[in-house]
Formats: C-alpha cells, structure tokens, sequence
C-alpha cells in the first residue's frame, strides 16, 4: 500500500493540505508509522499489513475511548481497513522518562509518582475496557487459553533451557508444565488482558499517562498485565517500589472489584514465575539463536527475578521448581554478560564552547552543523525553551528545513552504524552543533538517537552538554 492513501485520510479529515509526512521508528512491527502535518494540525497516520490486526486495533480503541480509557482516537480509517489516521499523543514516552532508573537501580520521586499513576490506571482498561467488548475481534485469538500458555511454556524449554545444556527429565518437566497449567487457567472472569502491558506502550500526553499498541489484547486474568508491567527484567525496580506499584494498582482495583489480597498474591506470584520463563524463552531464542548479544546480556537480570521468586518453593511443582533452582545455580548467570554491542554517543552542544572530545580513544565519527537550519533561537519567545520543549518542535516542524537535514544524516549514520556492526567496532561518536546548544542541536540529536535505538541493536546515549542532561536509550 502506497503512503498515497494517508495523504488523502490526512486532507479529508482536517481540510488542510498535507505539508510534511515524516515516517517514525518502529519496535520490530510491521505496521509503518507516520507523523503528517498540515497547518497547526499533526495526525499520525499508519500502514498496516494484517486487516485482523488492524480491526482490532481501530475497534479496541473505539470500544476504550467510549469507556473514557485514555488512548488515542482513531479519526480516519480507509475503505479497505487497511491504512488508518490517529490522534498524534506526541513522544514523550514513559519508558524514555525512566533511564535514569533503570541505569542506576534505584528510581526517584518523580519517575516512581509516574509509574504509580501509570499501574493505577490498569484496572479501569482491565474491567471498564471488558464491559460490551466483542472478544471476536480480538487478534489473533480472541483469549487466554490452554494454547497459549503451552506455546510460552515450550518458549522456555527449547529456546532457554535446552539451549543451557542444563540436563532434565522431560516428561516430569511435562508433568509439571500441566499442573502448572490448570493453576493459571483457574480464573474465568470477563477481563481485559493488554498483553504487552510496559513502559514502551505508555505515552505521556499533558502528563497524563495514554495505552497504545494493545491490538494483541484479549479476554484474560488481570495478574498478567501486573507481572509484565512490574517485573519487566531490565527494568530493575527495588523491592520496595515493587511493593509500592501492587499497593497502587489494588488501590485502584478495589472501585471494580472485592479484593482477597491474600488470594490476590499468590495468583499474582504464579504469572510472575509464568512471565519470567516466557521472557526467558524469548532471550534464549534471540540470544541463542538469533545470535543478538543484547538478550544474552539480559538474562542475569530475569534469572534475578527467578532467585527471588525461588525463596519460596513452588511446592505444587516440584520438579519444575528444582530444575529452576538449578538453572539460577548455574555458574555462567551469576555475573552480568559484558554487552559487547556498538555504542553509539550523541551529543548536542554550542560550538562557542567547542567541539565534544571523544573520550573512548576510538576517534573518528560525525559532527554536525545545524547553523543552516533556521533557529528558532533568535526569536524573544523561544529563548526561555530547549530542542525538548513543544513550542520549539512544533517551530522547527513546521519550518519544515530540519527533516531534510536529518534526512542526509540518517543515510550517512546508517551507514556506518551497519559497517561498525558488522566489523565488531564497539563505539561511535555523533555530534550536533548549533549556535547555543539548546535548540536546533537538541532536536537533531533526541530524532538521530530515536531513530538509532528503534532500528539497530546497539546501545545509545545521549548527551545535551549546554542542558547538562544525559540519558541512555
């Protein structure tokens, strides 16, 4: 399908002529996104390649908005179902908000008061998004089942633990996997299940938390989605803020149902241990298999997960559970793997304070003039903003002379990014220069960093030298 389509979505839903289409990065999906903007209106339009898919989506969001749940209202979709238009919630994502957490373990009062406020709002989709839903449309099945736990079981199996050499008796393996089983089909309520419930999917929007990319929801037990969102393994949230999430969210979930909380956490442990061996599964099989260092490096922390979860047996398992305490024994998961993947450094700054030293010896990448650009920085009303700030987005959006600059530095990052990864280099530095180092450079480098980290599998760190901010994507 030609972007053609979204254009005539774009001018048939806002009367204006579309004046940019810029095409965002994605997380492995096939869809295709985009950013249009015509005038003062930006709408974001997206290709699809599954009419399923699609149809659960735009009649997912339909069915939420209506219930007051916080996701972005479909406006457009074209006869075939194919191609459709959204509101545009922005970029700030919750995940973004949370690097300085996860690179030093231990997360302050602001990004805690947005995870809270995020995990409150979990039970109003879980219950309020279930209320008249068709669960037929739901894509590609319409609920939790039998099926799936034993694909996700059999993830682990031969994508981990196979792949471990770790030796096991298959059959009372298989025993076990069926106990296991019947325990966490046990719930039947009509619930909402997002799936894929964590902080890639949450945008702030006016600080409010928004869901997206909830098309592979479905009918399902609530503990699933509490699981994935507080025991994500990379996320490395302490015990007490652990604790403090399952306070928030069972505040919240008390206004939809009688909450037994000492029911409540045994059912939530079980869906823990059963989200780490699935997630176990999916690092084996991209580590292993696909030869992507990046989740080899990530077992350690969901092998963290388990030792904890360990401290008190599975007793109604247990094989399972020895074969499990063996594994979190095994010498080569005890230290973090080294992450040998490419580290690309970006840096915005202001060339009247001079140009950034590449401090890794490694010497060589790109430097970047953005003085070419028109500078929003001469004007009395941006001075007080930086690159991060929406007045000045939407100004150099709308001047529309930075996309064709970027346009250039992707071909020619892109490049050398896949050269370096292919002759195992381990770091390349990228900076942006402007005036001040508050403006032109600062977008340049959020955009290029962005772009790097959805594309490739290498790490990415930002720099604002002039705003004193740092961030690891």
């Amino acid at each position: 399908m030609t972007e053609d389509i979204l254009q005539q979505l774009f001018e048939s839903y806002s009367g204006r002529k579309l004046s940019e289409r810029t095409e965002l990065p994605t997380s492995g999906s096939h869809r295709r996104y985009f950013r249009l903007t015509g005038g003062n209106i930006s709408i974001i339009g997206v290709l699809g390649t599954d009419f399923d898919e699609n149809n659960a989506f735009i009649t997912l969001s339909r069915h939420f908005k209506e219930k007051g749940i916080n996701v972005p209202t479909v406006l457009a979709v074209s006869e075939d179902g194919m191609a459709y238009i959204q509101e545009d919630l922005g970029d700030k994502m919750l995940f973004d908000q949370l690097s300085q957490g996860r690179e030093s373990g231990r997360y302050n009062s602001y990004e805690t008061n947005l995870l809270c406020r995020t995990i409150e709002k979990l039970p109003k989709l879980q219950f309020k998004g279930a209320e008249g839903l068709d669960w037929s449309i739901c894509y590609p099945q319409r609920e939790f089942d039998a099926r799936m736990v034993d694909f996700d079981l059999n993830y682990f199996k031969y994508c981990f633990l196979k792949a471990t050499g770790l030796e096991f008796n298959e059959m009372q393996l298989q025993d076990d996997f069926e106990l296991f089983k019947a325990d966490l089909l046990k719930d039947d309520t009509d619930t909402f299940l997002y799936r894929d419930f964590q902080a890639r999917n949450v945008i702030l929007k006016d600080g409010e938390p928004y869901f997206i990319d909830y098309q592979g929801g479905r009918r399902g037990p609530i503990y699933y989605d509490v699981a994935s969102f507080i025991w994500q393994a990379r996320s490395r949230f302490p015990e007490e803020l652990k604790q403090e999430l399952i306070r928030s969210y069972l505040r919240a979930l008390r206004s939809y149902t009688e909450v037994d909380e000492e029911q409540f956490y045994a059912r939530l442990r079980l869906f823990v241990l059963f989200r780490t061996l699935q997630v176990l599964g999916a690092y084996g099989y991209r580590g292993y298999f696909e030869k992507k260092p990046h989740f080899l490096a990530s077992v350690p922390y969901a092998l963290d997960n388990l030792r904890s979860l360990l401290k008190t047996p599975f007793s109604d398992y247990p094989y399972l559970n020895g074969i499990l305490t063996k594994l979190t024994n095994m010498p080569q998961f005890y230290e973090i793997t080294e992450d040998r993947r490419l580290e690309v450094r970006i840096c915005s700054f202001a060339y009247k304070k001079g140009v950034p030293a590449d401090n890794t010896g490694n010497g060589g990448g790109y430097v970047f003039d953005c003085r070419s650009i028109n500078n929003p920085g001469k004007y009395e009303h941006y001075r007080q903003f930086n690159g991060n700030d929406p007045e000045v987005i939407k100004f150099l959006e709308d001047d529309g002379e930075v996309f064709v600059f970027l346009e250039s530095v992707y071909k020619l990052v892109d490049a050398h990014v896949e050269r370096f990864i292919e002759r195992k280099f381990t770091h390349l530095q990228v900076c942006f220069g402007c005036t001040g180092g508050q403006h032109r450079s600062v977008f340049c480098a959020e955009h290029l960093a962005r772009h790097l980290a959805s594309k490739y599998d290498i790490k990415v760190k930002l720099t604002h030298r002039e705003l004193d901010i740092e961030k690891t994507l």
